[in-house]
């Protein structure tokens, strides 16, 4: 928040429910029309136990509505055994699980792209996790990737776009730990806060 708040001036509402338990169904989500008066949601949790439809259906609907979001790292898990892809179509990927925790390479790929203009070409996280993404929606734009480091050595995206039913979301499925410390993965998510509210 801070590190946002430093860019540009920020009003923040932040919901914390549940600690650390997967089976958290935010209060928030179930009211009507929850998305009002919010310029952008970040997506930063980690309910992985939760499936219920209408609640993925509700988290949809604020980003049907046109409310731009960013989504980092364990929400990629959230909502793992929903058996429909309401929460994933918002994200533009789907994970199950990630690769054993290493100083991830990641390989810029689309240099044009406001968020990660300024980012080396190539660049080592702290150590974090690489998620597998199993799908990808044909709306999703990779913009940097890594190689798995497991047999067969899959590539997988780490940060990228989604246009949901034209509304941007910006996704990443870095952000473990120390990774939120590293200034280049700091700077890039400065640039994706700017451009998902289309301040670029």
């Amino acid at each position: 928040m801070d590190m946002l708040a430093d860019e540009l001036p920020v009003d923040w509402t932040v919901l914390y429910e549940g600690g650390t338990a997967g089976d958290v169904k935010v209060g928030l989500y179930s009211k009507p029309n929850y998305w009002e008066g919010f310029d952008l949601i970040i997506h930063n949790e980690c309910y992985a136990n939760v499936s219920d439809e209408t609640l993925l259906q509700q988290i949809a609907a604020a980003h049907k509505a046109g409310v731009p979001s960013m989504v980092f790292h364990c929400s990629l898990h959230a909502y793992r055994p929903a058996t429909v892809d309401t929460w994933r179509e918002v994200m533009g990927v789907m994970s199950h699980r990630h690769t054993a925790a290493h100083n991830i390479a990641v390989k810029v790929n689309d240099t044009a792209s406001s968020i990660t203009k300024g980012m080396p070409a190539e660049w080592s996280t702290p150590t974090d996790e690489l998620y597998v993404i199993e799908k990808t929606w044909p709306t999703m734009t990779p913009l940097a990737t890594a190689v798995s480091p497991e047999e067969g050595h899959a590539v997988y995206p780490v940060i990228w776009t989604n246009d949901y039913n034209g509304t941007r979301v910006f996704g990443t499925s870095l952000g473990h730990a120390e990774t939120w410390n590293d200034p280049v993965f700091r700077a890039m998510t400065v640039r994706a806060f700017k451009w998902t509210i289309k301040k670029e």
